[in-house]
């Protein structure tokens, strides 16, 4: 396959950040990528994930997908009902998140949440800004309320905010609060993860079962007065809050 040199001026960015701002792909996934064949500048394979483009210029595909550069960054918390994919497009035919946002930009949602999960989910058109959500790296800070089938025990309690063995790899320490001095069972709980059903696993581990589970909180952001199913544009100083708790840390 054709190679091209890479271009340097301080004008060009590069090709893995612009097609990680323009995508929901992370850095990471776009270096695969390039490295599989399957990133092409005007038409001409690279296999170089410092390569510097011209956005204004050049022609970037992802398996022959042309990836048009956003001109809006879009920042959005949505308030997600149960009963409700989190995903861009579901081959069932059952309501995503997307559908709830009547907007023309195209967004999608960073993370997920569970089809019976309500509550807090930020959705965007900036690849970056989701991978720094979503990388576990950077530790971003996520609160569920949640109620339990029976009074969580202190000493399952202990356990869960020190961290456990979960699937092989042990948990985080968490944060957990009672939200009721007269009913245990009612919980919110801190994590730093984001594995796949994690709250749930954890809980399970001991025999507790969830019967309502709901994010509250993003890092720095709540949902305040969102009712279920509504969505509001984040404040620029909200996304500025969760850059500069990224950047703390590198």
């Amino acid at each position: 396959m054709k190679q091209i040199k890479s271009n340097s001026s301080q004008d060009y960015v590069r090709i893995n950040k612009f097609i990680a701002s323009n995508t929901k792909l992370s850095r990471r996934k776009v270096d695969e990528y390039i490295l599989q064949g399957r990133v092409t500048i005007n038409n001409i394979t690279i296999s170089d994930t410092g390569f510097k483009i011209n956005p204004e210029r050049d022609k970037i595909r992802v398996d022959g997908e042309l990836i048009k550069q956003s001109k809006k960054k879009v920042y959005i918390l949505l308030n997600k009902p149960q009963k409700t994919i989190s995903s861009v497009s579901d081959d069932k035919g059952r309501v995503t998140v997307v559908d709830l946002i009547k907007i023309k930009e195209k967004i999608f949602p960073v993370g997920r949440l569970d089809y019976d999960t309500s509550g807090a989910l930020i959705l965007t058109n900036d690849g970056e800004f989701a991978n720094k959500i979503m990388h576990p790296s950077f530790k971003i800070p996520k609160t569920y309320e949640l109620k339990l089938s029976k009074p969580l025990e202190e000493k399952h309690k202990d356990y869960l905010t020190r961290g456990i063995l979960l699937e092989g790899k042990k948990t985080a320490p968490s944060k957990i609060e009672f939200l009721s001095k007269d009913d245990k069972r009612k919980i919110r709980i801190t994590i730093i993860e984001g594995r796949n059903r994690q709250v749930k696993k954890m809980f399970e581990k001991f025999g507790y079962k969830i019967y309502r589970l709901h994010r509250s909180k993003i890092g720095t952001i709540s949902l305040g007065n969102l009712n279920s199913g509504e969505w509001r544009y984040l404040t620029t100083q909200e996304v500025s809050k969760i850059e500069s708790l990224v950047s703390t840390k590198k």
